[in-house]
């Protein structure tokens, strides 16, 4: 048989009264109510993407605090890794000014049945929404400010591709973009055929989406001659 010394068996028996207390005490803790806790929600905010455009960044969590027994609320705090998001629906943009609080508790509440919901707050309850349109602008080439080689010039149409792009955004914002682009030239004394990629001058904005951002330019180049009089 193998010895045991009387030490090594004192601590095994500790460490065991110890863990079966620590059992029966979070066993006991967990099954008593009124605790609170303050747990972190995902949100998400439906609204008509393809008519609004919120104007400002949209909340994207929201925090709850719930009072509720100690199971339910260790039950939600593990689930929370993983939940599915509060979904916020803005039914009219256009009058939108806030979420509404009220609605909001309703629909955590639903998410909640065993525990009481004490107050939400989210990132930030403002909200802004303009009315999304489109404008199609056509692109020009600045045909006078071509710098050409003495004795070259431009022997064919200057093709452009894009000729029109389209601009998508918050109304405010897209009637700011130009009527007409002209793009310009900067390649000095042409003398071969040109054909570049170049960036469309238009100023760049997260709330607007353009088609294009870069224009194809492409036209041939002939040399004259100057035939001496007889």
């Amino acid at each position: 048989m193998n010895y045991v010394p009387p030490n090594q068996n004192k601590i095994k028996t500790f460490l065991g009264c110890f863990l079966a207390a620590s059992f029966f005490w979070l066993m006991n803790v967990l099954n008593k109510d009124n605790y609170s806790l303050k747990l972190n929600y995902p949100l998400s905010v439906e609204y008509d993407q393809s008519a609004f455009v919120p104007m400002q960044p949209l909340p994207k969590r929201i925090s709850v605090n719930v009072t509720g027994d100690g199971w339910s609320l260790l039950q939600k705090s593990w689930l929370n890794f993983n939940a599915n998001p509060v979904v916020y629906r803005v039914q009219n943009p256009n009058q939108a000014s806030i979420i509404n609080s009220t609605t909001l508790t309703d629909q955590i509440t639903e998410l909640f049945p065993n525990m009481r919901v004490n107050y939400v707050v989210a990132d930030t309850f403002e909200l802004s929404f303009e009315p999304k349109i489109r404008k199609i602008i056509p692109i020009r080439v600045d045909s006078v400010g071509i710098n050409m080689k003495e004795g070259y010039v431009i022997s064919s149409f200057i093709n452009v591709s894009p000729s029109l792009i389209s601009v998508d955004g918050p109304v405010s914002l897209v009637k700011l973009y130009p009527d007409i682009i002209v793009v310009s030239i900067a390649t000095p004394k042409i003398q071969n055929n040109y054909d570049e990629s170049l960036p469309i001058p238009l100023p760049v904005s997260p709330l607007v989406e353009v088609s294009h951002r870069d224009v194809f330019i492409s036209f041939e180049v002939a040399q004259y001659l100057i035939i001496p009089p007889l």
